[in-house]
C-alpha cells in the first residue's frame, strides 16, 4: 500500500518510508495498525469479533485479538463488557 501511495506521489517507497516516520514519528505499518484497531472498536459494538476483524484486514481472528489484546490489555469480548 505505501508503494502504491509514493508511486502517485513520485517518490520511492524508501522515501515515502522516511518522510512519513518524520512526520508521524511512527512507521507506516504502525499507523496502519493504530487505523485498522480504531475501525474495530466503533465496529465492534454492533458486529461480532470475526466480522470485524476480517472487515478490518486481518486473515484470521487469533492474529486480531492478539493484536487487540497487546493495544488494550484485554480481548475484545471482555474489553466491551
Amino acid at each position: 500500500m505505501l508503494d502504491t501511495l509514493a508511486e502517485a506521489a513520485g517518490v520511492t517507497a524508501r522515501t515515502a518510508a522516511r518522510l512519513f516516520t518524520r512526520e508521524t514519528a511512527q512507521t507506516f505499518g504502525q499507523w496502519r495498525q493504530q487505523l485498522r484497531l480504531l475501525i474495530a472498536l466503533e465496529r465492534l459494538g454492533g458486529a461480532s469479533v470475526t466480522q470485524v476483524a476480517l472487515k478490518v484486514g486481518y486473515n484470521d481472528v487469533s492474529s486480531f485479538i492478539a493484536v487487540f489484546r497487546d493495544a488494550f490489555g484485554d480481548t475484545p469480548a471482555r474489553y466491551f463488557r
